[in-house]
């Protein structure tokens, strides 16, 4: 017997149950890297960010998520090149799904025995989801931005329900909008470390301040 289609587990029935030491022998999830492309880009050399926004709340499997990355993956590496993009998985599969498992054989109503003791056995993991949870994200050049959406856009197969691909006004995956964050960086308040941004804070010595080193009070 081959494995059950995800339509038996799309909707989140229970409470989530996850792996622990009364759950044991769970399957590994299917995706293991979350951040994929040029991770390790200074967050000023891709200010335009993309989402892929789920409309349902439901179930996800690490499957789905897998394959929705390497699509993704795909078509950007083909059209704007490995440095050129950073995607990022937002949710993770920590939902255990359950199979009891049947007899298909001949003579199985013999051998089986039905939905006596059916509580089944792990059988993979799932990523429970809401209705406008961020289901990943890609950031990459204004110049690209019709790439990312078009590789989104296939990602979105891989998925059961509806979901919607958002372009947002923030600059990379920092929380500022655009223009703040501009502004913010020219008067030092924000100073870029790797992927994400610093806040400068008043506290601390002087000698130490970036924003007192930048001639601000």
């Amino acid at each position: 017997m081959g494995r059950r289609p995800f339509r038996c587990y799309r909707y989140q029935k229970n409470k989530p149950y996850i792996k622990s030491r009364y759950c044991r022998g769970v399957p590994e999830s299917k995706i293991r890297i979350y951040d994929v492309g040029a991770k390790k880009a200074p967050v000023d050399l891709f200010p335009f960010v993309a989402h892929l926004v789920c409309d349902e709340k439901q179930q996800i499997s690490s499957e789905a998520l897998e394959a929705c990355r390497i699509a993704i993956n795909k078509h950007l590496t083909n059209t704007v090149g490995k440095d050129g993009y950073h995607i990022r998985v937002r949710v993770h599969p920590f939902h255990v799904i359950r199979a009891n498992k049947m007899l298909s054989c001949a003579g199985a109503d013999r051998l089986s025995s039905g939905m006596r003791h059916s509580y089944g056995k792990p059988i993979g993991v799932a990523a429970r989801v809401d209705i406008g949870q961020v289901l990943l994200s890609v950031r990459g050049k204004d110049a690209s931005e019709p790439h990312v959406i078009e590789a989104i856009r296939r990602g979105k197969f891989k998925f059961a329900g509806r979901q919607k691909i958002l372009k947002s006004l923030k600059w990379g995956f920092t929380k500022y909008p655009r223009e703040q964050y501009v502004q913010m960086r020219k008067s030092g308040e924000l100073t870029a470390d790797g992927n994400i941004v610093k806040v400068n804070n008043r506290r601390g010595l002087l000698e130490k301040s970036a924003l007192y080193l930048a001639g601000q009070e």
